[in-house]
C-alpha cells in the first residue's frame, strides 16, 4: 500500500472500524435534526476539563456545530472558574450551575462531557442519558458493578451515545495495532507486559485547594451520591484518587487504559481470573491507595479453559525506571506499543524449532505504520488521541453510530477494574461470574 501523510488519513478517513466519518457541514442537513447546532454542557470544570477536554472539543467545534452553553460544578470556586475560562476561550458567556439538576431543568443542553470524580462517572452517565443528553464520560466508567450494570442498562434503553474517555481506541498507532492483530500475522498472543512507572510524591496531592477548600462552599452530599456518608474531609473531595471507595487509584487511573486495549485487541469481554500483589511502601502521606501494584490476568475464552493467555500489569509511584509500556507477544515476536514496533525478539529460532521437529517462527521487523501504509510518530500524543476520541463522539452524535469507545467498551473495562479491586482488598484469587455479572472471590 503506498504510504500517505498522516494528517492526510485523519481528514480522510474514521479512525475505527464502524466509526463515523468526518461529515462535511453541507451533508449536516441530511440527518434528522443535524441542522441544530448542539449545546454542550460541562459536568465537572476539573483539571482534565480544563487542560485537556475542553480544547480538544474546540478543536471540532465550530466545524461540526457544537457550543459550550453551560458549567455544572457543586464547588463554587469551580463552577466561576469553568464559566470565565470558556468565556475567554469562546466569546460567548457561558452559563454556571451549581449542580446537574439545575442544568438539565434549564434545558440548554444537548449533550454533556463528564469529568467528575472516579466514583461518579457511572452515575452521572445515567442522569445524562435519563435527561435526554448524549455523553462523554471519563474513565474510570465505575468502579463498582451495580454502577456498571445500572449504567449498561440505562443507555441501552435510552440508545444515547456515550463515549468514554479510553482514547488510545482513536489513536493511530492502536488502530494499526489492532489491524495487525486481528489481520492473524502476529499470531496469537501468547502474553502482554505492561507497566506505568513514575516517582512522583505529589502525585494527585492538591495541598494548596485542600487548604483553601470549605464546606460551605461544596455540595458534599450531593458529591457522594450512593456512596456511604461520612463526616466533610477536604482531602477526599479534592485529593479523592487517594482514597477509596472514590478512586482506586493506580487501577482506575491507568491500568483501565492499558487493560481496556486486550478488549479491543482480542475481543474478550473481561478477564478469567486476576490476582493482586502491592502496598503503601513509600508515601505514607495519609492517603489509602497503593503505591504500588502488580496485577497477574489470565485472559481466554470463557468455554475453552485450554486456550489463553497472561497480562501482567505492573505500576509504581515511587521509581520511574521502565516507564510506560506495552508490550504484546505472540510465539514469531513482540509488537511494542510505546516504539510503535513490530519484531521477532523472543520469536522461535531455527536452532529451538529444529529441535522439535518445527518450523523457525520470526516476524519480520516493520514500523507498525508499514501495516496499514500510514506514517506514524513514535510516541502518538496524549492530547492528539483525545482530540480525535473527542471528534469522534461528536461526529458520532451527529451521525447516531457507535463510537470507537461505546458503553459496551465502558463496562468492559469496569468489569477488569472491579475484579482488581476485590483483589487488592481481600489478597484473594478474583473470577467473574457471567451469570449474574458480579465479581467473584475464591
Amino acid at each position: 500500500m503506498k504510504k500517505i501523510t498522516r494528517r492526510k488519513f485523519i481528514k480522510t478517513v474514521s479512525y475505527a472500524t464502524g466509526a463515523a466519518a468526518v461529515i462535511p457541514a453541507a451533508r449536516y442537513s441530511k440527518i434528522l435534526g443535524a441542522n441544530d447546532r448542539v449545546r454542550v454542557g460541562i459536568v465537572g470544570f476539573s483539571d482534565r476539563a480544563r487542560y485537556s477536554l475542553i480544547p480538544c472539543f474546540l478543536n471540532h467545534s465550530s466545524g461540526l456545530n457544537f457550543e459550550i452553553t453551560a458549567v455544572s460544578d457543586i464547588w463554587n470556586r469551580r463552577r466561576e472558574e469553568g464559566a470565565a475560562f470558556l468565556k475567554e476561550k469562546t466569546g460567548v458567556p457561558v452559563t454556571g450551575m451549581r449542580n446537574n439538576e439545575e442544568m438539565y431543568e434549564s434545558g440548554k443542553v444537548d449533550a454533556v462531557i463528564i469529568s467528575t470524580a472516579d466514583f461518579q462517572h457511572a452515575r452521572h452517565c445515567i442522569q445524562a442519558v435519563k435527561n435526554g443528553c448524549d455523553a462523554y464520560v471519563e474513565k474510570p466508567f465505575a468502579n463498582t458493578m451495580e454502577d456498571a450494570r445500572a449504567a449498561l442498562k440505562t443507555v441501552r434503553q435510552t440508545k444515547k451515545i456515550v463515549q468514554v474517555g479510553t482514547q488510545r481506541r482513536s489513536a493511530l498507532n492502536y488502530i494499526q495495532a489492532n489491524q495487525f492483530i486481528r489481520s492473524g500475522k502476529f499470531g496469537d498472543i501468547v502474553a502482554a507486559d505492561m507497566t506505568w512507572n513514575v516517582n512522583q510524591p505529589g502525585r494527585w496531592r492538591r495541598p494548596h485547594l485542600v487548604e483553601a477548600l470549605r464546606e460551605e462552599d461544596v455540595d458534599w452530599k450531593r458529591y457522594l451520591i450512593n456512596r456511604p456518608y461520612e463526616p466533610w474531609n477536604p482531602r477526599k473531595y479534592i485529593e479523592y484518587r487517594l482514597f477509596w471507595p472514590y478512586s482506586s487509584g493506580i487501577p482506575g487511573q491507568w491500568m483501565v487504559h492499558q487493560i481496556d486495549t486486550v478488549h479491543w485487541f482480542t475481543g474478550l469481554p473481561h478477564p478469567r481470573s486476576v490476582v493482586v500483589n502491592g502496598g503503601l511502601y513509600l508515601w505514607k502521606d495519609g492517603r489509602k491507595n497503593f503505591d504500588t501494584l502488580t496485577a497477574v490476568f489470565d485472559y481466554g475464552p470463557l468455554d475453552d479453559p485450554d486456550k489463553g493467555f497472561q497480562v501482567v500489569y505492573s505500576s509504581r509511584q515511587t521509581n520511574s525506571a521502565g516507564g510506560v509500556k506495552e508490550l504484546y507477544f505472540s510465539n514469531g515476536g513482540t509488537l511494542n506499543l510505546a516504539t510503535n514496533k513490530i519484531t521477532p525478539d523472543g520469536g522461535l529460532t531455527q536452532e529451538m524449532a529444529q529441535a522439535m521437529g518445527m518450523k523457525e517462527n520470526r516476524l519480520s521487523e516493520m514500523d507498525i505504520s508499514e501495516v496499514s501504509g500510514v506514517e506514524t510518530a513514535a510516541n502518538t500524543g496524549t492530547d492528539d488521541a483525545t482530540s480525535m476520541h473527542m471528534q469522534n463522539w461528536m461526529e458520532c452524535v451527529r451521525s447516531r453510530k457507535k463510537p470507537n469507545a461505546d458503553i459496551a467498551a465502558a463496562y468492559n473495562h469496569s468489569c477488569a477494574l472491579c475484579m482488581t479491586i476485590a483483589a487488592m482488598h481481600t489478597g484473594k484469587r478474583v473470577t467473574f461470574d457471567e451469570a449474574n455479572q458480579e465479581v467473584s472471590v475464591s
